[in-house]
């Protein structure tokens, strides 16, 4: 069974997909959401590039990085989007989700919190995924949101 972990950005929605089986990553990519669509052809672009990749990779568990309540940057487009994304997952044959802040992931990990920043900042190696170094933050936020759902 593969799970899914989600970081949405304003302009993308950056995906990482874990063979929970063999415990490795099979796909990290960053779906981006096309300028010239109006707000709400874009959270159905969303919606429905979130579905297409349910099916595609097989995906039975999923995590949502989901902003953190204390932000000083919350970015309306962001929560638009992950709450598009809430839905998407809500209406799919997934068997298990969830979507969660920092400690919500960190508690799924079974990692202390303040080693999350680090992973995240690639200051920190994290031991169970090759190339560690080689993803950006978003992307890294993605993978071990990933593996926490492995984890739900």
């Amino acid at each position: 069974m593969n799970s899914l972990g989600i970081r949405v950005t304003p302009c993308s929605v950056v995906i990482a997909i874990y063979d929970v089986d063999n415990s490795n990553i099979v796909n990290v990519e960053d779906i981006k959401i096309p300028k010239a669509l109006p707000t709400p052809e874009a959270l159905k672009y969303i919606r429905n590039s979130v579905l297409d990749i349910l099916r595609e990779f097989n995906i039975g568990i999923a995590g949502l990085r989901i902003v953190e309540s204390n932000s000083k940057n919350l970015n309306i487009r962001r929560i638009e989007i992950e709450g598009v994304i809430q839905e998407a997952f809500a209406s799919s044959m997934l068997l298990v989700y969830f979507c969660g802040q920092i400690s919500t992931i960190v508690a799924k990990l079974n990692v202390p919190r303040a080693d999350f920043k680090l992973y995240v900042h690639g200051k920190k190696q994290f031991e169970a995924v090759e190339n560690w170094g080689r993803h950006n933050k978003e992307e890294r936020e993605a993978i071990l949101t990933a593996i926490g759902a492995a984890n739900a």
